[in-house]
């Protein structure tokens, strides 16, 4: 694994706009670097990082089906007592995960270790899926990277057939704040993967949600959302005011209710719980367990924090670096502290995507911090053996 630079591309701003990527540079900060990549060897990409990424989920599948069987454990992850059934039911119905993001820190000389998982909402997809593949494609073309350059980099293939494994019989909806250029962007994208794949689909707001007279979501033109991709967290959704409709609306929500269990992350102090030592998982404790306590180095998350909000980092008990956010007020977890891949002043963390039960891809963000935030850059990565 190296951190290497490239001349950038002509033209690739218009380029990135043409496609929809406005947030390419976010607040007066660029967002995506053309200029700059990570090289990896297959190697590395099969053994370092695909293969603990299947692992990981197989782990956490195996996890959601304990807890959507135990109130004991739903109430420890802090859902909500009336949404258990929501819960319960979509798993046990089978329904089905369109997609989520492992963040992992990984060198390439010891094993890829969990930092947490993005089950529920995870951005970035575009970037990682499209135009990272659009930059490879290009920088081989420009006689930069050799013929023989690679990507880990299915997703947008995966996603169109996790979409064409529902049928094509109504709308489907795209809900998102449509404010954020981001959000929408995602939904967007995500929109076109499922037309690709025959359907048909309508982009709304999540403000702009409705409940009829039956009890069932509809959109501003009332029409009957049956079938909803929601760029909008489960643990939001399940303590508003209309969520006394989702046990009985009839909509079938992707993501499904059972992720916000795996978007959760006290799911990390669970998987350690039940594979003590594995290779790519931390140690990690609930902050109330005094095991907790004996953790020197570690960084201190809450349960549903986002884009690095109100993380902490903690070295010999004092707090080295911590965040501001919006999330301090609920139950955290300290998971125990790994140095991430370090270069040219930069912490990088590998988002691994797995699209249904596949891992399929990888996007890179890194900062100058070690908590990656909301505009931490996207760099590109290729395989050159």
């Amino acid at each position: 694994m190296e951190r290497l630079t490239i001349p950038a591309r002509d033209g690739w701003q218009a380029k990135a706009e043409a496609v929809g990527f406005g947030f390419h540079e976010m607040y007066g900060e660029p967002y995506w670097l053309d200029d700059v990549y990570y090289r990896f060897t297959m190697e590395e990409i099969e053994e370092g990082i695909e293969a603990p990424t299947q692992a990981l989920h197989e782990m956490c599948r195996d996890l959601a089906a304990e807890v959507v069987e135990s109130e004991a454990l739903m109430t420890r992850l802090a859902i909500p007592v009336d949404q258990f059934d929501t819960v319960r039911a979509s798993f046990r119905a089978g329904e089905a995960s369109l997609y989520g993001r492992f963040d992992l820190a990984y060198d390439g000389r010891g094993p890829a270790k969990l930092l947490e998982y993005n089950a529920d909402t995870p951005t970035g997809v575009f970037e990682a899926a499209y135009f990272q593949y659009d930059w490879l494609i290009d920088q081989v073309g420009l006689g930069r990277l050799p013929e023989g350059a690679d990507q880990f980099n299915l997703i947008q293939e995966s996603l169109i057939s996790a979409f064409a494994a529902h049928p094509a019989d109504r709308i489907f909806h795209f809900a998102a704040i449509t404010a954020s250029d981001e959000d929408r962007g995602t939904a967007a994208y995500l929109m076109d993967c499922a037309v690709q794949a025959g359907h048909r689909t309508a982009l709304i707001d999540m403000g702009s949600i409705g409940v009829d007279e039956a009890g069932r979501f509809v959109d501003p033109m009332e029409r009957v959302i049956d079938r909803c991709f929601k760029l909008y967290p489960w643990e939001d959704m399940m303590r508003e005011p209309y969520a006394r409709h989702l046990p009985t609306s009839g909509t079938q929500w992707v993501e499904p209710p059972w992720k916000a269990i795996l978007s959760n992350k006290g799911i990390l102090p669970l998987l350690w719980e039940r594979h003590p030592g594995h290779p790519n998982l931390l140690p990690a404790f609930f902050a109330d367990d005094p095991r907790a306590e004996t953790v020197t180095s570690s960084v201190r998350k809450p349960f549903h924090s986002r884009e690095g909000e109100n993380v902490a980092i903690l070295e010999n008990g004092r707090t080295a670096e911590e965040t501001e956010g919006d999330y301090g007020e609920g139950p955290t977890v300290v998971q125990a502290f790994t140095p991430l891949f370090e270069a040219a002043g930069q912490f990088a963390v590998l988002g691994t995507w797995v699209v249904g039960d596949l891992a399929c891809g990888l996007g890179i963000r890194e900062d100058r911090s070690r908590i990656t935030c909301n505009l931490s850059r996207f760099v590109p990565h290729a395989i050159v053996d």
